[in-house]
């Protein structure tokens, strides 16, 4: 998800309290001690022990709560990742900001990113990607009684529109010439669309699909036309010193698709086989 103006892309603290503890008990981790991989060498990581994982609760299906758990398509390569390095994954919810900024990379806050974050130029200035793991495809969603299929019908119409800070999302409403209302969460997006705040949302296509599978809602809204951007998920870690952690998680990426792990995670999380993960 990119960004072309000066605010920045979603990733709210879905659970400040929670947030502030991860993120305070994460820093104090990173200025007392450092640590390495105990099967991969010169990975250098913030805690012993663990991968620190940097992410946004609720982004369902790639990363959100469940029976008190942060879970999803994200996280468990995620899981993988940790593995392949022999330790386990912390995760920290974090506004995106820092994300962005490289802030909370450099600052030792977490080893990596992952949150359906979308790879663009503007963002290499601050922060190194992994290799693509995911295609971008967004669409729009809309009350079931006033169903809009386009971002040119909502603009015609000249509909209240809600989007997520900073995000693909909130520059496909901007081109189409949306002045857009913008959250700073997915869940506070929804919630505006469910209480008619907004007319209709862009998001991402999955967490459109995640959505409407739920029965409450399946009911009231429906999808828009399926928007490509021609854009990929990586995931993310700090631009100077991570190059050997990348190259794990550029290894773990090839083998799970290799494997068939990845497409297995991707019919688990997603609900449909990788090939229709843009079309669903």
């Amino acid at each position: 998800m990119t960004a072309s103006r000066p605010r920045r892309r979603r990733l709210a603290v879905g659970g400040a309290a929670l947030g502030v503890a991860l993120l305070t008990a994460s820093c104090a981790g990173a200025s007392s001690q450092k640590a390495t991989s105990p099967r991969v060498k010169n990975v250098t990581l913030v805690k012993s022990g663990k991968i620190v994982v940097c992410t946004n609760v609720p982004y369902e299906p790639f990363s959100f709560t469940r029976n008190g758990k942060v879970v999803g398509f994200d996280i468990a390569l995620m899981d993988k990742v940790a593995a392949r390095l022999g330790v386990r994954q912390e995760i920290v919810d974090i506004d995106f900001d820092p994300i962005r900024s490289g802030a909370a990379l450099n600052s030792g806050t977490c080893d990596v990113a992952a949150a359906g974050i979308t790879i663009t130029e503007e963002r290499r200035k601050n922060v190194a990607f992994s290799n693509p793991y995911f295609d971008e495809a967004l669409t729009l969603m809309s009350p079931r009684g006033k169903p809009v299929a386009t971002l040119e019908q909502a603009r015609r119409g000249k509909l209240r529109v809600g989007v997520l800070t900073g995000t693909t999302s909130m520059k496909a409403a901007v081109d189409a010439g949306i002045e857009p209302q913008e959250y700073k969460d997915s869940g506070k997006q929804l919630t505006a669309l469910r209480s008619r705040s907004v007319d209709v949302i862009v998001q991402d296509l999955p967490v459109v699909t995640s959505w409407l599978r739920k029965p409450e809602l399946a009911g009231e809204f429906t999808a828009g036309q399926s928007i490509a951007t021609g854009a990929h998920y990586g995931f993310v870690a700090k631009k100077k010193g991570s190059e050997h952690l990348l190259e794990v998680i550029n290894e773990v990426i090839a083998a799970a698709k290799k494997d068939g792990s990845y497409a297995r995670l991707h019919q688990q999380w997603l609900g449909v086989p990788p090939e229709q993960s843009t079309t669903s």
